[in-house]
């Protein structure tokens, strides 16, 4: 009795390691569809090339331009009627040190771009709080932890509300982003390699979110099969004793 008594104690032993596996594929792959968001996120929201200009064009207005900063080639002053003052060059688009710079601030940022920075900042903003707990989940954090499941599934949320943020602010730049009475010389532009970055961002973030929901799941499914086993073989060995 004792023998099966052993027996059946490592059959369960073994069964729970098992079960008890830290991640699953669907987390693995989710933490790696996570560090592409995670870059490109980051770089789109830092980088100013989300519209530029044809470069085949020499006598272009506009050099580039992303959320935070605007390059020039030779922006005339709208607010200039004899020409007389022009735009060269690269500038936060909130510096206060160039001379009528300020004054021209309604031009550079329409409404739809201050809801474009607004949105992909809300996505910036949640994916370096995720990158935290990404990085607890992926070293620390294991099944055995009672927070193990609440931390996957904040994960899952919050990486798919930046997604969805980010997928806003990439949709109203889209849309509004060259069109006429904006940037001169619409025609000649394009949207840049920050502004594909930020829409891969974007779509990533969801992609990472349904795997990290996947795995939340997984693991409540895991959990469950575990106290059935641990029920089950606890019966028979007490009906074997």
């Amino acid at each position: 009795m004792q023998a099966n008594s052993e027996l059946i104690s490592g059959r369960a032993k073994t069964v729970e390691i098992q079960m008890m596996k830290r991640r699953s594929l669907a987390g693995n792959c989710g933490v790696g569809v996570f560090v592409i968001a995670l870059v490109t996120v980051l770089v789109a929201f830092a980088t100013p090339s989300w519209l530029v200009s044809d470069y085949r064009i020499t006598g272009a207005k506009l050099d580039r331009l992303g959320l935070w900063t605007h390059c020039f080639r030779s922006l005339p002053d709208v607010n200039d009627d004899y020409q007389r003052r022009f735009f060269v060059g690269c500038r936060w688009v909130y510096d206060p040190f160039t001379t009528g710079y300020d004054e021209i601030r309604g031009f550079l940022i329409p409404p739809f771009m201050i809801a474009t920075q607004f949105f992909y900042t809300l996505c910036t903003i949640g994916v370096i709080l995720s990158m935290i707990m990404v990085l607890f989940f992926f070293l620390c954090a294991g099944p055995d932890q009672k927070f193990f499941l609440k931390l996957i599934r904040t994960m899952g949320f919050l990486t798919l509300a930046s997604g969805i943020s980010g997928g806003i602010g990439v949709i109203v730049f889209a849309i509004f982003g060259n069109k006429d009475k904006w940037m001169p010389e619409h025609a000649n532009n394009w949207f840049g390699w920050s502004f594909i970055l930020a829409c891969i961002g974007a779509v990533a973030c969801g992609i990472a979110a349904s795997l990290f929901l996947t795995e939340a799941h997984v693991q409540t499914r895991k959990r469950r099969q575990l106290k059935e086993s641990q029920t089950r073989f606890q019966i028979d060995s007490e009906s074997k004793a």
